[in-house]
């Protein structure tokens, strides 16, 4: 192992206090990221701080909310699954990640009439076997609209009707993982004009723990480069969130009968 390889060697972004006065936009300036302990794994960089500002070649930037590939390539070579479910593939990035390392995945899409809070609907693109990985980036509630049809969460009224279904998708998927699988879900917390500060991460670990799942590492905060919203100027005063969470959740292994 190269020394270089031992560090993350990658930088975030901060704001200096001063604002650009043509554009109005904060200048980044940047900050070393803490160097991580050295250990086996095979991605050092995979840490709890993720930075990657080059999104790479997967799924299209211009769709609403695409988060790049690299963390889900960086997730997939770190617990090696042989099977991977995509149930909210959107533009199609965990897609082009899996067939650029040559990992089975399936997927499916709101857009496509595939509705992923659906336990039937998992099981048909699971086909029968058990998924050993799951990735999804659900909606922020109704932070971005994505598909026209009302069983998009993005669509839900309420914040309570959002959780309702978000917990039957979270149950889904955990019907369809194998014992030992990973579930790696992607959300972010923000603040909504009626209902105040929504939690999310909060609620998906709620839900999670809820439907018999565990978390198996720590949480991965992952910095949001390139977020619309960063290039808005705003009339009201708040703190701005620059990230969003990655969470890994595992289904228990059965644990065998000891005969007396």
């Amino acid at each position: 192992m190269k020394n270089s390889d031992r560090v993350n060697p990658f930088f975030a972004g901060r704001c200096q206090a001063k604002p650009v006065a043509r554009t109005n936009c904060i200048q980044p300036v940047y900050a070393k990221l803490p160097r991580a302990p050295i250990n086996t794994s095979p991605v050092p960089r995979l840490t709890s701080l993720y930075h990657h500002a080059d999104t790479g070649a997967y799924g299209k930037r211009s769709y609403p909310g695409n988060c790049g590939g690299n963390l889900i390539r960086d997730l997939l070579q770190y617990f090696k699954p042989r099977l991977v479910l995509d149930p909210m593939t959107g533009s199609g990035t965990c897609q082009d990640v899996c067939k650029e390392i040559r990992v089975d995945c399936r997927s499916g899409d709101i857009h496509e009439g595939f509705d992923a809070t659906s336990a039937e609907a998992m099981q048909s693109l699971a086909d029968g076997e058990l998924a050993d990985f799951i990735w999804a980036h659900p909606p922020y509630w109704r932070q971005k609209l994505y598909a026209a049809d009302e069983r998009d969460l993005s669509r839900t009224l309420t914040l309570g009707s959002f959780l309702g279904r978000y917990a039957m998708f979270i149950e889904a998927v955990a019907g369809v993982l194998s014992p030992g699988g990973r579930f790696a879900i992607l959300m972010g917390d923000y603040q909504d004009r009626e209902a105040g500060f929504v939690p999310l991460v909060y609620h998906t670990k709620r839900l999670a723990f809820k439907a018999g799942l565990v978390q198996c590492c720590t949480d991965i905060v992952r910095f949001s480069h390139g977020a619309s919203s960063s290039r808005k100027v705003y009339r009201s005063s708040f703190i701005p969130g620059l990230h969003d969470v990655c969470v890994v959740f595992e289904k228990p292994k059965l644990r065998k009968e000891v005969k007396p």
